[in-house]
């Protein structure tokens, strides 16, 4: 099968693709530090500020949100304007919200101007993966896009070194300098050095289809994205259990320190970011995304099945499953938004790539007070044994190499 990505590049202007991945790289980590601000603002919002733990978890909430209602669209305009300007303009409008947000006193203003710098910060998602799949060939993007899927740990470590040290001296002006700078730098790199990848025309003059993928529909014509949609939202449970409760079931199940618990967190964090390009690199040796997305999906199973028996024997192996689950929980991101951009097409990618961040987002939204309920209710193992059920629905679910055979060429 053909790569329906890709196009002639004869008379395209070809740029260096790790330049390509550099950029995005770069406008995806800002985004995220953008992101994940909010949350590292809490302590000083609740014990200084007076606001209520509920209060301050609303405020942080509201560029998430912003990432949820704003990827589809940000997506559809890619696709139809081209990933150079979403990206930059995208970036601008965020820093330009957290410059705005330096200077207001109201809690509600405040509030409104992390929304709509979350909407912003959603275009990088919707339009940098395609970039990078773009310019890479299909050969190499399993580890173009391993390395891409390190900006949100890169952008989230950002914002956790520099944050609450800026907030604790500075207050909340002094902490959104950090995303405002990094934003406002990535919109001008962007807009100067990306270059979209050639998109082919849908007709010619006479309104005739001249490229295979003018008229394909995948959502209509096919289950393969749905399905990969439904898979990765699955897997987002286990995902984000583990980084949600990883901490605290070390330290009140397991009885390790704090300190102990954060290094081991620590660790596995970085862990997973690098085992995303490991996973990545994989897919390219063995010439398919899908079959190691199969992979991941039941050792999910198995390690979510580990961290319950380590916890119920209270073993002393705890830190090195957390480790482990933490790879593999992560490694699937990668995989599942390759093969959309992949099958979607040229003319679909960045609306696809969209609904599939928006679906994973929705997920993880509802992991933490579900499975914290859970885990009152039945306790830490029979919780870890329930979540695996997740990844053991969504391995019969990826689909299979031969099922391609439908996406034009």
């Amino acid at each position: 099968m053909n790569d329906p990505t890709r196009a002639d590049t004869r008379n395209v202007r070809t740029p260096r693709p790790w330049l390509m991945l550099a950029l995005g790289v770069a406008g995806q980590a800002s985004s995220t530090v953008f992101v994940s601000t909010p949350a590292f603002l809490i302590p000083l919002l609740h014990t200084e500020r007076g606001l209520s733990l509920a209060q301050a978890g609303l405020l942080a909430s509201a560029p998430t949100l912003g990432l949820v209602l704003s990827l589809i669209a940000w997506g559809a305009l890619s696709d139809r304007i081209g990933e150079r300007w979403v990206i930059a303009a995208g970036l601008a409008i965020t820093a330009a919200a957290a410059v705005a947000a330096m200077f207001v006193s109201s809690y509600v203003a405040l509030g409104a101007l992390f929304l709509v710098g979350g909407m912003a910060a959603a275009s990088p998602n919707a339009a940098s993966g395609r970039v990078v799949i773009g310019w890479f060939p299909k050969e190499r993007r399993g580890l173009a896009m391993g390395i891409r899927q390190m900006c949100q740990p890169l952008g989230v470590a950002i914002a956790a070194i520099s944050v609450p040290v800026l907030a604790g001296s500075g207050g909340i002006p002094a902490a959104l300098a950090v995303p405002a700078v990094l934003c406002g730098v990535s919109a001008v790199l962007c807009a100067i050095g990306i270059v979209d990848p050639p998109r082919p025309p849908r007709t010619t003059a006479d309104g005739e289809a001249v490229h295979p993928h003018a008229a394909w529909r995948p959502y209509r014509e096919t289950s393969l994205l749905w399905r990969i949609h439904i898979v990765s939202m699955l897997l987002v449970v286990p995902q984000f259990t583990v980084s949600t409760f990883g901490l605290v079931w070390l330290v009140t199940e397991l009885h390790f320190t704090s300190l102990a618990a954060g290094i081991v967190i620590g660790v596995s964090q970085f862990v997973g970011a690098v085992g995303r390009i490991g996973v990545g690199v994989l897919s390219d040796r063995v010439g398919s995304h899908l079959v190691p997305l199969r992979w991941v999906s039941v050792a999910a199973v198995a390690v979510m099945l580990l961290m319950g028996v380590a916890s119920a024997l209270g073993s002393v192996a705890a830190a090195v499953i957390l480790i482990a689950a933490a790879v593999v929980t992560v490694a699937d991101n990668g995989l599942a938004y390759t093969s959309v951009a992949e099958i979607a097409g040229p003319f679909w990618s960045g609306r696809a790539l969209g609904a599939q961040n928006t679906g994973q987002f929705l997920a993880a939204s509802v992991v933490g007070p579900a499975v914290g309920a859970l885990i009152g209710w039945v306790g830490f193992p029979l919780a870890f044994a329930a979540v695996a059920v997740c990844p053991a629905i969504a391995a019969p679910l990826v689909p299979r190499d031969r099922e391609l055979a439908v996406v034009p060429e």
